[in-house]
């Protein structure tokens, strides 16, 4: 199976690169999508994205797995088709605010915020940015962390992983997301991560 990785906002493709030497060990092709947040505006990036997919695509079926910021990117490559290409078989959030994250409305005035995360950053505080997102249209698998911890962080007792409660990561109120306890940044990494994503994988391929 071909799967495209996308990394989340104020990162790299290099946060994306161990998850990807541990799918292709089972023989799975992988690509990587970067982007400066910083810099590119949302649509850009997203046009930049539906290229990616067109040209992924003319090589058989395939997956995204988006981490944060990277699955938004893909719901709006997939419900602006500006560029005629096959949609991915499955789409894999890992961490991604499916409704405003309330860290992003926190510290979304700061200057340092928007200096490290562009356009890109004040979209995810905006209401109207979410309400606007096309809804999914193919299958998809919600990954949740839950190592933020309870506390007098913004969360309160709310299972998070310190960046995104379990749920702002609801697409619908009816999906029940995979819990690990796994930290927003890093939780790519995490070897229960990876399992739910071979999982994933396994089922498309049968």
């Amino acid at each position: 199976m071909q799967v495209l990785l996308v990394h989340g906002m104020g990162r790299t493709p290099l946060s994306m690169l161990r998850l990807g030497r541990k799918l292709r060990r089972p023989g799975h092709t992988v690509h990587l999508l970067g982007y400066v947040a910083a810099l590119e505006p949302f649509a850009r990036i997203v046009r930049r994205m539906q290229a990616r997919f067109a040209r992924i695509a003319a090589g058989g079926p395939y997956v995204v797995v988006g981490h944060s910021l990277g699955g938004l990117l893909t719901r709006a490559a997939l419900g602006r088709r500006s560029v005629s290409f096959t949609g991915p078989a499955h789409l894999i959030m890992l961490g991604t605010p499916n409704r405003p994250p309330r860290q992003a409305r926190r510290y979304g005035r700061l200057m340092a915020y928007r200096w490290i995360n562009g356009e890109c950053g004040q979209l995810l505080g905006q209401e109207d940015f979410f309400a606007r997102l096309p809804p999914l249209s193919i299958p998809y698998t919600i990954v949740a962390g839950t190592r933020g911890g309870p506390g007098r962080s913004a969360f309160g007792n709310e299972p998070n992983d310190g960046v995104v409660a379990v749920s702002e990561t609801l697409v619908a109120p009816s999906d029940t997301p995979i819990t690990v306890p796994a930290r927003h940044t890093f939780m790519m990494n995490d070897s229960r991560v990876l399992a739910a994503i071979l999982q994933v994988l396994q089922r498309i391929e049968r």
